[in-house]
């Protein structure tokens, strides 16, 4: 299996072009010529703030796996996977910022089954969360595995758009205003 060949497979799902130049046009409908989109998108930073968010999420999960394997660590694990819950809510929106500003067919088709596999991962997690609150631990474990397989397929798939497409790099380089020359490949 050549995980770069599934990759780049994924720009070719032209069935999420519809569903998703919608959710690109409602979001930047939102976002276009208020200050909080060059907040979100990271226009104060020199750089897309979402990746910088993802850290935190991925972080916390990935402390709660490795506590679930550890007997005692019941509650400690509990916090991490509902710490991680609450960073991927800005996490989020940031990422949908960026995604709303993207003009290019192929990298609107990665950034939205990247959003869907960390959707996927979110509910996941929700899941595990509920069920550590019910005393479930063996179930919330093997949540988290599973959970931790979607966040992985949501990265390699974040990663493909960030360096393999080049979606976001260098946007802020020039200013906001060099975000079309870049995206038309100027």
């Amino acid at each position: 299996m050549n995980v770069h060949r599934i990759l780049r497979a994924v720009e070719s799902l032209d069935r999420v072009d519809g569903p998703a130049a919608a959710v690109a046009r409602t979001v930047r409908g939102l976002l276009e010529g208020r200050k909080v989109d060059g907040l979100l998108r990271g226009s104060w930073l020199g750089h897309p703030v979402h990746p910088v968010l993802v850290t935190v999420p991925i972080g916390m999960w990935s402390g709660a796996l490795l506590l679930d394997l550890m007997r005692g660590q019941r509650d400690a694990s509990r916090r991490l996977v509902g710490i991680g819950l609450l960073a991927a809510l800005p996490t989020v929106v940031t990422g949908y910022a960026d995604f709303s500003a993207l003009q290019d067919v192929r990298q609107r088709r990665v950034g939205a089954v990247h959003a869907v596999s960390n959707a996927v991962a979110i509910d996941c997690f929700l899941t595990s969360y509920v069920l550590r609150t019910r005393g479930s631990d063996r179930a919330a474990t093997l949540w988290g595995l599973l959970d931790m397989g979607a966040v992985g397929a949501g990265g390699a798939l974040g990663g493909h758009l960030s360096y393999a497409q080049g979606g976001g790099v260098f946007r802020w380089q020039a200013g906001p205003e060099a975000d079309a020359a870049v995206q038309a490949g100027a």
